[in-house]
C-alpha cells in the first residue's frame, strides 16, 4: 500500500472519525471523543508497525487527545477538549523559543534540517515566525471557543486550523527561498 496514503489516513482518519461521530450523535462531544481516542491510538499503532517509530508530533498529539479527551469525559466538561489546542500550541511555541538557550541551533533546524538546507539566519527567522504562529493559534483558539458555539469551534478546529496552517506555511516559502543554501 502507498506510504503517502497511509500517512494521510493515520493523520486525518481520527479527525474524520471524530467529526462523523460528533454529527451523527446530534453534536455530542462525549459521544464523539471515545471513538476519536481509539482511532488516534490505532493510527499511532499503525505508524509504529510500519515505521518502527512514532514521530514526536503525532505521539504528543495522541497523548494530549487521550488526556484531554479523557478529562472531558470524566468531568463531563468540554473545557478540557477546548483548551487542548491552546496548550499544544503554547507548548510548541515555548519549545521553539527556549530551544536556543539549550542548543546552538533552532529546534526547527533539528527537526527539518535533513530535508531543508538554510543558512543559520534563515533558520532563526523561520523558527521565530513559527513561535509567533503557534502563540497566535493559541490566542485564536481561545477567542473562538470562548465566543462561539461548540459546533462552530468543532468546525473551526477541523476545517479552520488546517487551512490557516497551510497558508502560513506557504508564506514561509519566500524565507526558505531567500536563505536556501545551494548544495
Amino acid at each position: 500500500m502507498n506510504k503517502s496514503f497511509i500517512k494521510f489516513i493515520t493523520d486525518f482518519g481520527p479527525l474524520l472519525v471524530f467529526f462523523t461521530f460528533y454529527y451523527k450523535s446530534d453534536k455530542n462531544l462525549t459521544v464523539a471523543i471515545p471513538p476519536f481516542i481509539v482511532a488516534t491510538i490505532i493510527a499511532l499503532v499503525i505508524v509504529w508497525f510500519l515505521e518502527k517509530k512514532i514521530p514526536m508530533v503525532p505521539l504528543l498529539g495522541g497523548i494530549f487527545i487521550t488526556l484531554f479527551g479523557g478529562l472531558t469525559i470524566y468531568f463531563d466538561n468540554p473545557i478540557f477538549i477546548y483548551i487542548k489546542p491552546t496548550i499544544i500550541n503554547i507548548l510548541f511555541g515555548i519549545g521553539l523559543l527556549v530551544s536556543k538557550f539549550f542548543t546552538d541551533e533552532p529546534l526547527l533546524k533539528k527537526m527539518l534540517g535533513k530535508s531543508l538546507s538554510l543558512s543559520d539566519e534563515g533558520w532563526k527567522i523561520l523558527n521565530l515566525r513559527w513561535v509567533y504562529f503557534f502563540f497566535g493559534l493559541a490566542i485564536l483558539n481561545e477567542i473562538v471557543w470562548r465566543t462561539q458555539s461548540e459546533e462552530f469551534w468543532v468546525n473551526f478546529k477541523v476545517w479552520g486550523i488546517l487551512p490557516i496552517t497551510i497558508i502560513f506555511t506557504a508564506f514561509q516559502l519566500s524565507i526558505i527561498t531567500k536563505f536556501k543554501l545551494n548544495d
